[in-house]
């Protein structure tokens, strides 16, 4: 088995941006798995945040050695990016030999659609009450805060969007004085969720802390070695497979979080329809699915992910597993 690694961009359909920056394309890795009559892929997205970038994760997968098995892959590299596109090219593959869907391979019941988030760019509060009138149809809407000037943005996107369930994205903006200023306005806006309110480090925070309004880890939940430092202070867990590493540890991680209490959100990068299709298997019953990365797409894989009025549905053996 041979791993080959390659660099894909699928151009946006509008610029998206959020309080780190603006993209106009998602800058991806596919990898393919060949056993030299098979073929199964993967996709990540490498995030700076983290010190990822294409060439890191171009580099730490060459370093693997050929035939690496799944089961070896979770020790030979950290949980990331790179282990990501290679894990589920692994799956894709042990389920092309086996004649089967990556989920019976799981031991995990078929999946169905399930209801995804839409993720609004940050811009003008005018600007963004436009966006959620365009968007308006959609059950869920994500926005994108964590400046100085979040309320006006909210309050202009529950007037574009008064139906629509809203969760809010601070992306570490904000301190526990901020998140306990904001809770009452959040709770009047009909917000259900705040992911990452604090800097990932600052959880402590959060310990004792009144949450009216749920609070999702995010940069702070990476695998299952995270938990314990969550308790006490977030409700729930946002579940990114190129944070966990994959699909392998994203299951165990689900598994262990529900064990522990806490509710599961399913997240994505900017990415195309390949590197959504193994989370949705993780999406299942989630409280929050946010799997929304093709719909922000001008351009996609070969038979892309399904996206209707029952939310997205889970891959065609085409594309993935």
């Amino acid at each position: 088995m041979h791993l080959h690694v390659s660099y894909d961009d699928f151009a946006l359909a509008e610029a998206f941006t959020i309080s780190r920056g603006t993209k106009t394309a998602a800058e991806v890795v596919t990898v393919r798995a060949e056993d030299g009559h098979l073929r199964g892929y993967g996709e990540c997205v490498p995030y700076a945040r983290y010190g990822e970038t294409r060439a890191s994760v171009k580099a730490q997968i060459k370093g693997l050695p050929d035939g690496i098995t799944r089961a070896d892959l979770q020790a030979a590299l950290p949980a990331g990016a790179a282990r990501n596109a290679v894990d589920c090219a692994l799956w894709d593959l042990e389920a092309r030999r086996a004649g089967c869907r990556v989920w019976e391979l799981a031991g995990l019941p078929a999946p169905g659609p399930e209801i995804t988030a839409f993720t609004l760019s940050l811009d003008t509060p005018d600007e963004m009450r436009r966006a959620a009138e365009r968007h308006k149809h959609r059950p869920i809407l994500k926005i994108k805060l964590g400046t100085p000037d979040d309320m006006p943005r909210l309050e202009a996107v529950r007037a574009g969007a008064p139906r629509a369930r809203i969760i809010v994205d601070a992306n570490e903006g904000w301190d526990a004085a901020v998140y306990a200023d904001l809770a009452p306005h959040l709770v009047r806006l009909g917000v259900a969720l705040v992911e990452q309110p604090l800097p990932a480090g600052d959880d402590d925070a959060l310990a004792g802390v009144d949450r009216p309004v749920p609070v999702c880890a995010d940069e702070s939940c990476h695998d299952r070695a995270s938990l314990d430092g969550l308790r006490g202070k977030y409700d729930v867990v946002n579940i990114k497979l190129d944070k966990t590493g994959g699909l392998t540890e994203a299951l165990a991680l689900r598994a262990a979080a529900l064990a522990s209490g806490f509710k599961v959100m399913v997240g994505c990068m900017v990415g195309s329809s390949l590197a959504m299709a193994p989370a949705v298997l993780v999406a299942q019953g989630a409280l929050v699915t946010d799997l929304d990365g093709p719909l922000l797409l001008a351009e996609d894989r070969a038979h892309p992910l399904i996206y209707d009025e029952r939310g997205v549905h889970p891959p065609d053996r085409a594309l993935w597993g």
